[in-house]
């Protein structure tokens, strides 16, 4: 698999207090990558890093493929755009003003691209109206313009639906699936609104007090939180034998419990088990999401290897 940004035992520390311990990172090309942790996690301070505003103290990271103690690691990070924290706009002028500013900043002569570039980001009619009257999800997205103002392969977006309307929220997701699936950017999304995250991300990334606790693919997470029966049995070859004869999927967890998958009632569940002579002493129906899953990840025991 391709990565476009990998991170090696990656460390970043303030004096007595560790940010980032020991990161080990895999972002896919042509991934929407979510990155998930609480705040103070350290998915800020990554960000940081790997767009080069701090050094880290440990560790090292690649840039498609070029490592970051290489001297052409400023060339890879020209292939990357980012909003961090908060989008870099000038509030007193107006959004093409904006992107006339940022493309001389990057050395572009001519000003062409910007009728484009306010149109994918569904800002071609804001004329001469400055940013600061602008929406907070209109800034959001002139922020993202910039950000695209280099023709970036890369973007990393800290927090980018954070205070938006639930119209802005859906007006940012489909920017973000736009620019992945018509322009083939992969996408560096760091939040801890899980539930647009996971409308979103085609992996995931989940960090706790600095560490990387999980890498997962979308498709991996959703079998793992698939709906489910955990029936207690008095006796689980029976059921396994009754399953396996009526084709659903299962899996036995212990002596007594089986979790019983496919979309199946607790009556179906009796019925197929009776002519077994198996009995059902309790069933409790299963569906993990996105943000139980993280949560159990953090309380539930030992640290994930990645699975991607």
């Amino acid at each position: 698999m391709e990565y476009v940004l990998t991170t090696n035992t990656l460390q970043k520390k303030y004096h007595n207090f560790t940010a980032l311990d020991n990161v080990n990172m895999h972002i896919p090309k042509s991934a929407i990558y979510g990155f998930v942790g609480e705040n103070g996690a350290g998915k800020t301070t990554l960000i940081r890093l790997i767009c080069g505003l701090q050094a880290p103290t440990g560790g090292s990271y690649s840039l498609f493929g070029v490592p970051s103690s290489d001297k052409n690691i400023r060339k890879s990070r020209q292939r990357m755009g980012a909003v961090v924290e908060t989008p870099s706009v000038y509030l007193n002028l107006s959004a093409a003003d904006n992107l006339k500013q940022q493309l001389r900043i990057l050395g572009v002569p001519s000003f062409e691209a910007i009728p484009e570039l306010l149109n994918i980001v569904g800002l071609e009619n804001t004329g001469s109206k400055k940013a600061k009257h602008l929406s907070l999800g209109m800034r959001q997205r002139l922020g993202i313009a910039v950000s695209l103002a280099g023709n970036p392969d890369f973007l990393v977006l800290d927090e980018p639906v954070n205070g938006l309307d639930p119209q802005g929220i859906v007006e940012m997701r489909e920017l973000l699936l736009k620019l992945n699936v018509e322009y083939g950017i992969t996408i560096l999304i760091s939040s801890h609104i899980l539930g647009e995250l996971s409308k979103l991300a085609t992996f995931y990334g989940f960090i706790h007090k600095g560490r990387i606790i999980q890498e997962i693919s979308a498709k991996a997470l959703e079998a793992s939180c698939r709906k489910s029966l955990r029936a207690s049995v008095s006796d689980t070859k029976a059921l396994a034998m009754a399953m396996e004869e009526k084709g659903v999927e299962y899996q036995i967890i212990s002596e007594t419990q089986a979790e019983v998958y496919d979309d199946i009632t607790v009556s179906d569940l009796v019925n197929i088990l009776n002519p077994k002579k198996c009995i059902v002493y309790s069933v409790s129906s299963r569906e993990e999401g996105l943000e139980k899953h993280y949560m159990n990840l953090i309380t539930g025991g030992a640290l994930s290897e990645p699975h991607v």
